[in-house]
């Protein structure tokens, strides 16, 4: 058994054959999907789909970097009312971080919304999950200020360095999330992996973005989890068994599922 523990199943993109989507991950082994919330327009999407596969879809409520802006107080106050009023449904806070890729407009309404709903977490005992792009220093800045036992969660999609990964991993009670980027031929991820043990690792898609190969230039989904694995199977050199076994082990004791 897998599970894909980053999944924006409620996205647009699986409108046509969302129930196929959650079919085929099934049927392929993936059998829970942590949905990640993405802004206020999205918490509702994303409910309706946990109510609908309750036994599979599992929701986090968030506010994504990305969707930071100028009415960054009032979207908060949604996210939070939403998060508390669904508190024992919800198994963790995200997707919550910091992105300077794209733009830097609001780098300091990112990090507020980001300190903001670290404490949520805290307050309400649940893991985060960090989106981190173009700004694991940042991050770090903000980790290291609110560290404490009660700070858990996982850096969503890490493509960072062996340095980075080991300070992510200093935060006690932290993974790192490993998806399909594991699989580019000019990733260096891999080499990353072999220094880091396989405890600390726990497996997503983050779909419909960054398809593993064999289906780059395609919409992501669960099913295709398998592909990660079986990278992993590569790095590690164990079996695929051994990846299911271990990552869903992790996976299960961050989120408390």
């Amino acid at each position: 058994m897998f599970i894909d523990t980053h999944t924006h199943l409620f996205s647009e993109a699986f409108n046509e054959d969302r129930n196929e989507v959650v079919k085929r991950a099934v049927d392929n082994g993936i059998t829970q999907l942590l949905l990640p919330n993405i802004d206020v327009a999205s918490i509702q999407p994303m409910f309706d789909l946990a109510a609908q596969f309750p036994d599979n879809c599992l929701p986090m409520v968030g506010l994504h970097p990305g969707s930071v802006g100028a009415d960054v107080e009032k979207d908060l106050s949604i996210i939070k009312e939403a998060l508390y009023t669904h508190r024992e449904q919800c198994i963790a806070v995200g997707e919550i971080g910091m992105d300077l890729y794209w733009d830097k407009t609001f780098v300091a309404e990112q990090e507020y919304a980001f300190r903001e709903q670290i404490q949520w977490a805290k307050d309400l005992q649940l893991p985060i999950a960090i989106h981190a792009r173009d700004a694991f220093d940042e991050i770090f800045s903000v980790l290291d200020a609110l560290n404490d036992d009660r700070l858990t969660g996982v850096f969503h999609c890490f493509t960072g360095t062996y340095e980075q990964a080991q300070h992510a991993l200093s935060y006690s009670g932290f993974k790192l999330g490993i998806g399909g980027v594991v699989t580019y031929k000019t990733s260096e991820l891999p080499e990353v992996l072999k220094r880091i043990d396989l405890q600390h690792i726990i497996l997503e898609t983050d779909s419909p973005f960054l398809p593993p190969v064999p289906y780059r230039g395609k919409r992501n989904e669960s099913a295709y989890l398998l592909h990660v694995a079986e990278k992993l199977t590569e790095v590690y050199g164990v079996t695929q068994a051994e990846i299911a076994a271990i990552t869903t082990k992790n996976a299960r004791e961050l989120f408390h599922l």
